[in-house]
């Protein structure tokens, strides 16, 4: 498998000030998916390029399974379990820069400790989209063969599985973290502190004394585009501009799983610039599709023309 993400597939009900929806396909492992997927395309009379590591329940529909196995994703890593789905309600407000969380229902995540197939378990990219920690380290254990690994968190996990957090992302290559989520691990407020003292080790459990972090890490910075720390240097780029904000659940996973995409096959990208900087667009013009519609609706069934016209109008701006 070229490509193995782990991480929630689940329904969201989102209310924000242009549009509002319920039952939304959705979950950290579902955006990165598509968004990997449309990247790493279906070759016909080929298999999948890419695999799902989740767990849905038995309300899971077939409709919202056919999706995703229409992306190009296997999903037989996906493992259904009685009970409901993971499910989330959140509110946007004014700019949408932040969300409000109405509920989360982990439902059959709670317990679940995925099971990475024995043929997947040497893939190009292994992806820990946001979920426990726990859940990261097994999944990281299982694949000792992953020619990259990364990893992505939130303020919940930073906040009551520090250590646990910390262990995670001392195993990987890369952490695709948000601007606030960086400052709080580190206690730093300014963000080129708070990258170095986790990549050396110092803010994490333990210290430097335990180890390295990870040796790359992507900040996603919203509407300001991102900015990544890597052994090449240090690559900003700003994002898209649009005036078609309707929901912006799901960026920051389509924006991981086609910057993961685009460096699959290309042996040492990391340390390659040009490599990095082609990545990060495709991450920053997919991000930009995203948040046009609810939840994933705005990825599956893009154009390919469309994505590529702004792909190319994207360049341009920023002169590349």
């Amino acid at each position: 498998m070229e490509m193995v993400i782990v991480g929630s597939i689940g329904f969201d009900d989102i209310d924000t000030p242009e549009a509002s929806g319920s039952d939304l396909l959705g979950g950290a492992a579902t955006h990165a998916g598509i968004a990997s997927g449309f990247h790493l395309p279906l070759t016909p009379r080929k298999p999948p390029r890419i695999g799902l590591v989740s767990a849905v329940g038995t309300d899971f529909p077939e409709e919202a399974q056919e999706i995703l196995e229409d992306t190009g994703l296997n999903l037989a890593g996906v493992v259904r379990r009685d009970g409901r789905t993971f499910r989330w309600a959140g509110r946007y407000e004014g700019s949408m820069e932040e969300v409000q969380t109405i509920s989360t229902e982990v439902n059959v995540l709670e317990d679940f400790r995925p099971e990475v197939p024995p043929s997947w378990r040497t893939p190009g990219i292994l992806f820990c989209a946001n979920t426990h920690p726990r859940t990261q380290v097994s999944v990281l254990d299982q694949c000792p063969g992953a020619a990259v690994t990364a990893l992505d968190t939130f303020m919940l996990w930073i906040d009551t599985e520090f250590e646990l957090l910390s262990e995670a992302l001392r195993k990987v290559d890369m952490a695709i973290l948000n601007e606030e989520e960086v400052c709080s691990l580190a206690g730093e407020e300014v963000l080129h502190r708070a990258v170095e003292a986790i990549r050396s080790g110092a803010a994490l459990y333990g210290g430097q004394e335990a180890g390295p972090g990870p040796r790359s890490m992507v900040i996603k910075r919203g509407g300001s585009g991102s900015v990544a720390y890597l052994p090449c240097g240090t690559i900003t780029l700003p994002a898209f501009p649009t005036d078609d904000l309707v929901d912006p659940t799901g960026a920051g996973d389509s924006f991981a799983g086609a910057l993961l995409a685009n460096i699959i096959g290309r042996k040492g990208a990391l340390n390659q610039t040009e490599t990095m900087r082609n990545a990060l667009v495709h991450a920053t013009v997919t991000a930009s599709f995203t948040i046009e519609g609810l939840g994933a609706s705005a990825l599956y069934g893009l154009e390919r023309g469309r994505y590529h016209a702004r792909a190319d109008k994207y360049r341009r701006m920023v002169g590349l």
